[in-house]
């Protein structure tokens, strides 16, 4: 069997592949994984019931740290990212030449036909070129996002994932990245200015995403032509 013969019979199962590929309704995804866990179970003091404090009723949350600190913690990110660039470059060469050359009469030498003759060059180069980009986003929101790793120096491990639903489309919005608990305010929040190795998508699944796609098979033919 010779190889455009294996490649045909290959053909309907790389597109039934890419058919499958195509009909997937959530989108990939580079956040750090899991985007969420449960939370380790936390070995609790045995209780001290006193006259008044009754350890089964009583509700310390006022005077509790409710800052995220342990894996399965949530946190509030706050999205303030703006990024603005712009980049212009220009160059310009030039270069000129001028050359003359003259046979002088020469009695007895051969090729008499070309004695006396002017002979003139010149070459002119030129080059000139100029370039410019420019990009401005701006994304703003919030998200909660659970802890799913505690470093050994404290640092926190962050991922999360929303989802909204509109109809036929969904839209998921996903952060994760490194927070220093220092940076934590008081009500459990930090800014993703502030969030290392930040990982931000916002993505859509959908008629009206896939709208905005290449065709599968497109896509195919994009990949293996040449030309």
């Amino acid at each position: 069997m010779n190889t455009a013969l294996r490649s045909l019979l290959r053909l309907p199962s790389i597109l039934l592949l890419l058919a499958a590929a195509g009909c997937s309704t959530v989108p990939p995804t580079n956040v750090h994984q899991p985007m969420s866990v449960r939370p380790e179970q936390q070995a609790r003091p045995a209780p001290v019931d006193g006259a008044i404090f009754q350890d089964g009723t009583a509700r310390l949350l006022l005077f509790n740290d409710r800052r995220a600190r342990f894996v399965g913690d949530t946190i509030m990110i706050t999205i303030e990212e703006r990024l603005q660039a712009s980049n212009t470059s220009s160059s310009s060469a030039k270069r000129e030449g001028d050359t003359t050359a003259s046979v002088p009469s020469i009695a007895g030498m051969l090729g008499k036909t070309f004695q006396g003759l002017d002979v003139r060059a010149s070459s002119s180069n030129s080059h000139a070129g100029s370039g410019g980009a420019s990009t401005n986003n701006i994304l703003t929101g919030s998200i909660a996002v659970t802890v799913i790793e505690v470093y050994p120096n404290g640092n926190l491990l962050v991922s999360g994932e929303k989802q909204v639903s509109i109809g036929t489309n969904t839209e998921y919005i996903r952060f994760s990245g490194v927070v220093n608990p220092n940076n934590v305010t008081a009500a459990n929040s930090v800014s993703s200015t502030r969030v290392a190795d930040a990982r931000i998508e916002f993505r859509g699944s959908g008629y009206i995403s896939e709208a905005q796609r290449m065709a599968w098979l497109a896509r195919m033919f994009l990949t293996f032509l040449p030309f």
